[in-house]
């Protein structure tokens, strides 16, 4: 039944790149040149005598990735950054694992691309908050699929007793992702810390204690 709901998962992300959040692609292919250093919307084209079909490959998504955080989830992209020949197609995985009892991928918005996601195993508590702060939210079981409109802040978390992996599917080569929780009280240079004290209505003390726990190790 799961390998069936895949194979509807995979075609639903066919029929979903039509509706790209990305530029429509001018050639036939554009492979990603990382290293060339220019800045474009997208990257430059690698010289086509130079394009192989390790381009076009990537295998990381094939097996659980070891999840070694304290939010207890782990994301593995498949992005342009991974598979150049992804560059001006606006399509774009990721697999997401969590461990049991309350992994979480914490509130986070992609600024570039609706998501679709997949549930491989386990079940997960999912939602996300409309801009009139409505939650929208499910619970899922494996096999089932669920969306994530564009920018709007979402999340997952595996309540269940046993590990959980979905599939998701991007209409954008590079997504991006904001973590709300990092981007707030992690940026470099910091917001101001009566910035964070006005809009969350605690002490400094609070904020100092949040960002702490938030800086990279």
């Amino acid at each position: 039944m799961a390998a069936k709901g895949f194979a509807y998962f995979v075609a639903l992300v066919a029929v979903f790149s039509v509706a790209k959040s990305d530029p429509d692609p001018l050639q036939d292919i554009c492979v990603a040149d990382t290293s060339s250093g220019v800045k474009v919307n997208g990257f430059a084209c690698k010289k086509d005598a130079d394009v192989t079909e390790n381009d076009f490959f990537f295998s990381g998504l094939a097996k659980p990735a070891v999840v070694n955080n304290t939010v207890g989830s782990v994301v593995t992209g498949a992005n342009v950054e991974k598979i150049p020949g992804l560059n001006t197609l606006g399509v774009s995985l990721s697999r997401i694992d969590y461990q049991p009892g309350g992994g979480l991928n914490p509130p986070h918005t992609h600024p570039r691309a609706t998501e679709i996601i997949f549930v491989l195993d386990g079940e997960l508590d999912v939602g996300f908050i409309t801009t009139a702060n409505k939650l929208i939210s499910k619970s899922l079981k494996k096999g089932d699929i669920f969306v994530f409109p564009k920018g709007l802040v979402h999340f997952q978390q595996n309540n269940g007793k046993e590990p959980a992996s979905v599939i998701s599917g991007f209409n954008s080569q590079l997504p991006g992702t904001q973590s709300i929780a990092v981007t707030l009280f992690g940026s470099t240079p910091a917001v101001p810390d009566h910035v964070l004290t006005k809009a969350f209505q605690i002490g400094t003390k609070e904020v100092n204690k949040i960002k702490s726990r938030l800086a990279p190790k």
